[in-house]
C-alpha cells in the first residue's frame, strides 16, 4: 500500500543505491509450471552460490552507499540451511524489507524470526490440494504451505497472500481470492502475465506460453491505474531514448539494483544477461553501482528492429513491453512481444471504459473536483443536487483537485504516521512530511477500527480515500463527493489556499449582484430565501462561499442545502453581507466597526479539522473582507416586511453611491 499513503510528488533524488534485491538461490523445492528462474534443489549451482559471509560483506558495503531496503527471494530462499542467519543480518541493518516464500518451509522458529517488521508475501498457486499440487507438481505443497501459513499467524508475523494467476488455475481463482482473505486481511495478485525463461530452454518456454492469461485476462486482473499514470506522465519503463539507448533513461531515474544468487550485480532482476551484470566476487560494490551500471546506458540500443516496431508504436504507453523481456522472449532487447501488443490494445480500451465509468468532474468556486473510484459511478451514485456542478473534463491548465476513493481499509499497523496534528472523534488527524493522513476514528473508547482513511497532499489537491464499505457507494444517493460526513472538511482547506472560504448562510443573485444572509442555525436563513425566491436567483440556503479574485469579492453557491434544496453552481460580485437578526422590525442597519464584522465573520465560518496555519489564512481572508465588503445587520420578521428592504440596499450604500458598483 505504499503507492496509496504517498500522495506527494517524488522529486528528484541523488543517485544513490537505496534499495536492493537479492535472490538468496534460485534452487525450489516445488516445481511450478510457470516458473522462469527456479533450478532442482539438488543442482550443482548450490556450490556457486553466495556465502551468509559474502551477503553480509555486500549487505554492509550497500549500507555505507545508502542502502536500507531489501527485497529478498529466490528460488524458494528458505531452502537455505543458512537462511535464518542471513535473513536476521539483512533485516537487522535495514529500515524496511520483504521477503517472497511459497511458505511450505516456514516453521515455528522461522515464524517467529519473520515476526520482524516488513512485507512478507507468501505465494499460492490454487484454492485446493489439487490444483495448487498440479500447478507445483510437487505432492504435499498445499498442506505445508497452508501449515506454514498458520505458523505464521500463531507467531502473530502479519502477512500477504500472493496469488499466482495462470491457465492451469484461473477457472477457480474466485476460490483463491476467498481462500486468500480467510488466511489474511491482506492479500494481492502476482504477475498477471508470465515472463519466459532465464535459461532460455525451448522447452520451457513453451511450457510457460502455454500457461498464459488471455490478454483480456490480464487485464481484469492487473487494470491500468489511469490516474497514476496521467499524473506520472515518464514511466522510465515505457519510455526510450530518441536515440534508443533502451536502458538510458531506466539507469538514470533508478536508486535500487539487484544481486542474483551467485553474485552478479547489476539494476534488474530481469537482466539475465551476463554482459550486463558485475561480478561481485571479483571487483568492488562501489565500482559496480559508480561506473559499472551507469556504463551500460550505452551499451544497449534498439537499432532499426526497435525503431520500426515498439519504437514508433502509437500504444507504447499502454504496452507492458520493456528491453528485458524482449531479451528473455526473443534473445533480442529491441524485438516486439506480439503478446503484449494484444495486452496493449486490451489496456486501451480499458481505459476508455474506466475513464467514462469510474470518473466525474464537478466545479464549485472556480476549483474542479476529479472524482474517481474503484467501482462505478453511475447517475444514480451522487444525489441529483451535484448535477448543477458536474462539467465535462477541464483542460490541463484549470485548477484541479482530485479525490479517488478504494473500499478496503490499508494496514496501519506499524507504520509511522509522522506527527498528530488533532485528536477528536471522528477524526484524528497526522502530519508527515508534505502529506496529511486522516483517521476516521470511534467515539467508544478502545474501539481501535478505523471506518476511514484518507491521505492527501499538502495542499489537499489530491487525495486518496479509502472506505470500508462498498454497500454505501453502491446504493448511491450520496450527500458527499468525499464520502465524508461533509464535503467541506476537505473543501475548506483547499479554499483557504486560495483565498476563500465556506460560511453559515444564504446565497442569491439580485438584479446581477450577490448577496449574503449569513448566520448559524436557526438565525432565519432558510425563512429569507423562501421570502426571495420569487425575486432572486437561489446559490444555497445554508452554505455558500466567498472568494477573492483579482476583480474583488465574490459568491458562489455550494450543494451543502438546508431547508430549502435549491442550490446553484453560479457566482456573482460579491455587493453586500447580511448578518440575520430576528426581530419584530424590519430594517438593514450599516455596520461600520471592522473589528465587529470580523468577529461576527469568524463565528460563521465553516471551519475543518482546525489547524493554527488555517486560523492565520482565515483571519487575513476576513480582514479583507471586512475592508472591501459593505456589511448591515438585517433585522425582520416573517412577513416579509424585509423585501423592500434588501431589494433597496441594492439600489446605493449610505454614502449614495450604487451598491456592488
Amino acid at each position: 500500500m505504499n503507492e496509496y499513503l504517498s500522495v506527494v510528488s517524488q522529486t528528484k533524488t541523488p543517485r544513490l543505491p537505496l534499495e536492493g534485491s537479492i535472490d538468496l538461490t534460485y534452487r525450489c523445492n516445488n516445481n511450478c509450471r510457470h516458473c522462469w528462474l527456479r533450478i532442482a534443489p539438488t543442482s550443482a549451482e548450490q556450490k556457486d552460490e553466495l556465502s551468509a559471509e559474502e551477503i553480509k560483506s555486500i549487505v554492509d558495503r550497500a549500507r555505507k552507499m545508502g542502502c536500507r531496503s531489501w527485497h529478498i527471494s529466490g528460488g524458494e530462499p528458505m531452502l537455505r540451511d543458512d537462511f535464518a542467519e542471513i535473513f536476521d543480518y539483512i533485516t537487522s541493518r535495514s529500515a524496511s524489507y520483504s521477503i517472497n516464500t511459497n511458505g511450505t518451509l516456514i516453521t515455528p522458529e522461522i515464524a517467529r524470526l519473520l515476526r520482524r517488521k516488513g512485507s512478507k508475501m507468501v505465494a499460492l498457486y490454487g484454492a485446493t490440494t489439487v490444483v495448487h499440487d498440479h500447478v507445483t507438481r510437487s505432492p504435499g505443497s498445499f498442506q505445508a504451505a497452508m501449515r506454514g501459513l498458520q505458523h505464521l499467524k500463531e507467531a502473530g508475523a502479519g502477512f500477504t497472500v500472493q496469488l499466482i494467476p495462470m491457465k492451469d488455475n484461473y477457472h477457480q481463482f474466485p476460490q483463491m481470492v476467498e481462500l486468500a482473505k480467510s488466511l489474511s486481511p491482506y492479500w494481492r495478485v502476482g504477475a498477471a502475465w508470465l515472463y519466459l525463461s532465464a535459461c532460455g530452454s525451448h522447452q520451457k518456454n513453451a511450457e510457460i506460453a502455454s500457461q498464459r492469461l488471455l490478454p483480456c485476462q490480464v487485464i481484469e486482473l492487473d487494470k491500468p491505474d489511469v490516474s497514476y499514470e496521467e499524473q506520472h506522465t515518464y514511466d522510465p519503463c515505457r519510455s526510450t531514448s530518441s536515440d534508443d539507448r533502451l536502458f538510458a533513461g531506466c539507469i538514470e531515474s533508478r536508486r535500487n539494483f539487484h544481486i542474483d544468487a551467485y553474485g552478479q550485480m547489476t539494476f534488474c532482476s530481469f537482466i539475465k544477461d551476463p554482459a550486463l551484470r558485475y561480478d561481485l566476487k571479483k571487483g568492488s560494490f562501489q565500482e559496480a553501482w559508480d561506473r559499472f551500471i551507469p556504463a551500460l546506458a550505452e551499451k544497449v540500443r534498439g537499432g532499426e528492429e526497435f525503431q520500426d516496431n515498439c519504437g514508433s508504436c502509437p500504444s507504447r504507453l499502454d504496452c507492458r513491453w520493456c528491453p528485458v523481456y524482449a531479451y528473455l522472449e526473443q534473445g533480442r532487447y529491441g524485438a516486439k512481444i506480439d503478446y503484449l501488443c494484444q495486452v496493449a490494445r486490451e489496456s486501451r480500451a480499458f481505459k476508455e471504459y474506466w475513464k467514462n465509468s469510474h470518473r466525474r468532474y464537478y466545479r464549485i468556486a472556480g476549483i474542479g473536483i476529479k472524482v474517481e473510484s474503484d467501482l462505478p459511478i453511475t447517475d444514480a451514485t451522487f444525489d441529483p443536487k451535484f448535477r448543477q456542478f458536474q462539467t465535462d473534463p477541464p483542460s490541463p491548465d484549470e485548477d484541479t483537485i482530485t479525490i479517488r476513493h478504494h473500499f478496503v481499509i490499508p494496514d496501519l499497523s506499524g507504520r509511522d504516521l509522522g506527527q498528530e496534528i488533532y485528536r477528536k472523534p471522528p477524526w484524528a488527524v497526522y502530519r508527515k512530511g508534505h502529506s496529511w493522513i486522516y483517521l476516521g476514528i470511534s467515539p467508544t473508547a478502545g474501539d481501535d477500527k478505523l471506518h476511514r482513511v484518507a491521505t492527501f497532499s499538502e495542499d489537499h489537491s489530491r487525495g486518496r480515500i479509502y472506505n470500508d464499505r462498498e454497500d454505501i457507494f453502491l446504493k448511491g444517493g450520496l450527500h458527499s463527493l468525499t464520502l465524508f460526513p461533509t464535503d467541506q472538511i476537505l473543501l475548506s482547506r483547499v479554499l483557504a489556499e486560495r483565498e476563500a472560504c465556506f460560511l453559515h448562510s444564504a446565497g442569491m443573485i439580485l438584479d446581477g449582484k450577490g448577496l449574503l444572509f449569513v448566520g448559524h442555525s436557526e438565525a432565519g436563513k432558510s425563512t429569507t430565501v423562501k421570502m426571495m425566491m420569487d425575486r432572486a436567483e437561489i446559490l444555497c440556503d445554508d452554505r455558500n462561499i466567498v472568494r477573492k479574485w483579482p476583480e474583488g469579492f465574490k459568491v458562489h453557491g455550494s450543494w451543502s442545502h438546508g431547508e430549502v434544496p435549491l442550490v446553484s453552481a453560479a457566482s456573482a460580485p460579491l455587493s453586500a453581507i447580511l448578518f440575520l437578526k430576528k426581530s419584530e422590525k424590519n430594517r438593514i442597519t450599516p455596520i461600520t466597526k471592522r473589528l465587529e464584522i470580523i468577529q461576527r465573520l469568524m463565528a460563521c465560518i465553516i471551519k475543518p479539522v482546525v489547524t493554527a496555519d488555517w486560523w492565520q489564512k482565515m483571519i487575513t481572508l476576513m480582514e479583507e473582507i471586512a475592508k472591501d465588503v459593505p456589511c448591515y445587520e438585517m433585522e425582520f420578521d416573517k412577513s416579509g416586511g424585509i423585501v423592500p428592504e434588501i431589494e433597496g440596499l441594492l439600489e446605493s450604500r449610505p454614502d449614495g453611491s450604487a451598491v456592488g458598483r
